[in-house]
């Protein structure tokens, strides 16, 4: 009996141990178990090294391909003149259907309507009274046009006076051609009336040159030979939307002495302005402004001995207007 006591006191004392498990939860299988583990297939091998046995030292020297135009952010470069336009289509398909020559005129509207229209504009640049020193005076400059985008008939004139009359005046008649997208050359004749009645022959030109700067120029050359030359430009500097301060120009030339007109050689006069308009409607603008004439040379030399003035100072007072 003492014996058997002995024999079951391992039991107990491993009996806390045993309740702390699942006496009834079958212990995991082996996964391997019944498997023959030398059978097993070998682990899969490393993809092999694509530029195994290359030199790449050698491809780093080699230059990186050039970017494709598609894949460029690069916008592209923009056409230093105009491009010509496309062939117009030949085949129509309403000439199936309908009788040819009534399409006929009525695609000839279309064109007339979308592109050859014809446009005219006058336009009076200066039209100002001038108080000044030596006695109040008037100016004018203006010009009207008609015709398409290419073709035009261009009518100019330009003059001044003071209560005595009309001290010198002149009007241009000039074929205008479209000879680039911001340039026209114009050709004709022009026709003094004052000081003395004079007609030349006339070569000009008009522009836009970068910032916005309106140029023109023309060399004109009489039937007695006389060859005289001008030169403008304006720019105008815009305040607000309705106030603008424009910068003008004006450089007249002559190759000879012209005794008879009282105008030398060289350059023979230049006026500078400087006007302040208000656009109470884009074709109707009041302004006020200032500007510096001068005679040079032989021409201020002309204008002592009649008892002028070689140079003044005008303040002014005008509407810029066009319809």
């Amino acid at each position: 009996m003492k014996a058997s006591l002995i024999a079951l006191l391992p039991l107990l004392w491993a009996g806390p141990a045993l309740a702390q498990h699942d006496h009834h939860a079958p212990a995991p299988a082996d996964p391997h178990a019944g498997h023959d583990m030398g059978a097993t297939p070998a682990a899969p091998q490393a993809a092999p090294d694509p530029h195994a046995g290359h030199d790449m030292g050698a491809m780093a020297d080699q230059p990186s391909p050039e970017p494709s135009p598609e894949s460029s952010t690069e916008p592209p470069p923009l056409p230093d003149r105009e491009t010509a336009a496309p062939p117009a289509p030949s085949d129509h398909l309403a000439d199936r259907i309908f009788d040819p020559a009534t399409m006929e005129r009525a695609r000839a509207v279309l064109r007339q309507e979308h592109g050859g229209a014809q446009a005219s504009q006058v336009m009076l640049n200066l039209f100002e009274y001038r108080a000044r020193s030596g006695g109040d005076g008037y100016h004018w400059a203006g010009e009207a046009w008609f015709g398409g985008d290419i073709d035009r008939l261009v009518i100019k004139s330009e003059g001044e006076g003071d209560r005595h009359g009309v001290e010198s005046g002149e009007v241009q008649a000039l074929y205008s051609r479209a000879m680039g997208l911001y340039t026209d050359l114009q050709v004709g004749v022009r026709q003094d009336l004052e000081p003395t009645s004079r007609t030349y022959a006339t070569v000009g030109f008009e522009t836009l040159l970068p910032y916005w700067i309106e140029a023109e120029g023309a060399v004109f050359v009489s039937g007695k030979g006389d060859v005289l030359a001008r030169a403008e430009g304006a720019i105008d500097w815009r305040l607000t939307q309705r106030l603008i301060l424009q910068p003008r120009a004006e450089l007249n030339f002559a190759a000879q002495d012209v005794a008879e007109t009282g105008t030398g050689s060289g350059l023979s006069d230049a006026e500078l302005g400087l006007r302040l308009r208000y656009e109470v409607r884009r074709e109707f603008a009041p302004y006020v402004g200032v500007t510096w004439g001068r005679r040079f040379g032989r021409t201020a030399d002309y204008a002592r001995a009649a008892g002028e003035e070689v140079s003044d100072t005008s303040l002014v007072l005008g509407l810029r207007a066009w319809f």
